[in-house]
């Protein structure tokens, strides 16, 4: 299983690789940057709504219940509609491989923050010298990437 998830988190990276450069045409074709963003969730929404009324498996919250949940947990939309209008806006200026490795450059710094101080509920793993050597390659690749 644990082959699969590995798996599965590579083509994350292709699937935003080529959303990027999907999303950049849908622009040119639009037009208009925020307008992009909207069809590309309006799109997603339909497809994740498609597959929840045919597949979904788990219970249901009642509106109540959601009511309940703090307010902070909700941003994960916000940071979505972040990425996908950032990404619109830089990806034709800057290229899908600098652009990529800066979002993983990012990525990976607020994965290790994240994890040396276990926020949002994840499990302590501290940062250690094997950690931060890796870190130190990334922002060398990143570096060499964007640079040339």
């Amino acid at each position: 299983m644990q082959l699969i998830f590995l798996f599965l988190a590579f083509l994350i990276g292709i699937s935003n690789t080529v959303q990027s450069g999907v999303n950049a045409q849908l622009r040119e074709s639009v037009g208009n940057p925020i307008l992009t963003a909207i069809i590309s969730f309006a799109s997603g929404l339909t497809i994740l709504s498609t597959v929840f009324l045919l597949f979904n498996q788990y219970p249901v919250p009642t509106l109540q219940e959601m009511k309940q949940v703090p307010w902070t947990r909700y941003l994960g939309g916000l940071c979505g509609a972040f990425y996908v209008l950032t990404v619109i806006f830089i990806v034709r200026d800057i290229g899908p491989a600098s652009m990529l490795c800066l979002v993983v450059a990012g990525q990976m710094a607020a994965a290790m923050t994240i994890d040396h101080f276990g926020f949002q509920g994840f499990e302590v793993h501290p940062i250690t010298l094997p950690r931060i050597a890796g870190a130190v390659f990334l922002v060398i690749g990143v570096y060499l990437i964007v640079k040339n």
